[in-house]
């Protein structure tokens, strides 16, 4: 059996109402919640760049491996010319291996130049490492602190929390998906979360805007789903100021 227009309204003034609570929940939690959020991917940004300097230094002391093992190369073939150098048979020959001479003591030269590069690198990053290690514990305690600080706000308003989103699940189920779609829609444009609102004292609850009284009049009657013509919220209804001055008085002499 199909609900009737006023059955759906009245659907989603009651969910609307199950989310304005939750909204109330998370506004406690104010910021927390991004805050601890951004810290850790500041945080992680940070251990990404602390891999790429091990990664980087590694590389580097690897070079230095491979100009040092270059330099005992050229080392061992400058023995070696200097012995052959002994028993040339001319000057041709002295020439050749005179040029080798100069060109082994060149590679040590350019070895031993990449080398000091390197390891000036290596110290460079080192430093940047230390430094980033005195940063990235520095938010980790401020990361750990906002941790404690949402958990405990969280862990008193856990148990409502739990028990309005059992409520919200429920009420869902009793709408259907194309009004729970358009609802969602206007909550998420909407700066207060509200996408039901009723008319009150003749404006709109949701931008105070007049509604004009003939739409009021369609509005009371619930026999279409009515929205505002300035915001696009849903009207669940009219409260009448003769009604809510009743209310008003019954309180007072209480």
């Amino acid at each position: 059996m199909e609900s009737t227009v006023a059955q759906k309204l009245e659907a989603l003034l009651n969910l609307q109402k199950l989310d304005s609570k939750l909204d109330s929940i998370f506004k406690v939690r104010g910021a927390l919640p991004e805050e601890v959020q951004d810290l850790e991917d500041e945080i992680a940004g940070y251990e990404t760049r602390l891999q790429k300097f091990h990664t980087d230094t590694v590389a580097l002391e690897d070079d230095i491996k491979r100009f040092k093992d270059n330099i005992k190369e050229s080392e061992k073939l400058i023995k070696k010319y200097q012995e052959q150098q002994m028993n040339v048979r001319n000057n041709r020959e002295y020439d050749a291996i005179t040029k080798e001479l100069e060109l082994q003591d060149l590679e040590i030269q350019v070895s031993k130049k990449k080398i000091g590069e390197a390891q000036a690198k290596i110290e460079f990053k080192n430093k940047e490492v230390n430094e980033l290690q005195e940063i990235l514990k520095e938010r980790q305690k401020d990361l750990n602190n906002k941790k404690d600080e949402l958990g405990t706000i969280v862990s008193e308003s856990e148990n409502d929390e739990s028990k309005l989103k059992s409520e919200k699940d429920k009420a869902v189920k009793k709408i259907e998906e194309r009004l729970i779609k358009s609802y969602t829609k206007i909550r998420t444009n909407a700066k207060n979360g509200l996408a039901v609102v009723m008319v009150k004292r003749g404006a709109c609850g949701g931008c105070f805007n007049v509604v004009p009284p003939q739409r009021q009049a369609d509005i009371r009657e619930k026999k279409k789903i009515i929205v505002c013509e300035h915001c696009g919220r849903v009207f669940a209804g009219v409260e009448d100021e003769i009604e809510e001055e009743g209310l008003k008085k019954k309180r007072s002499r209480v």
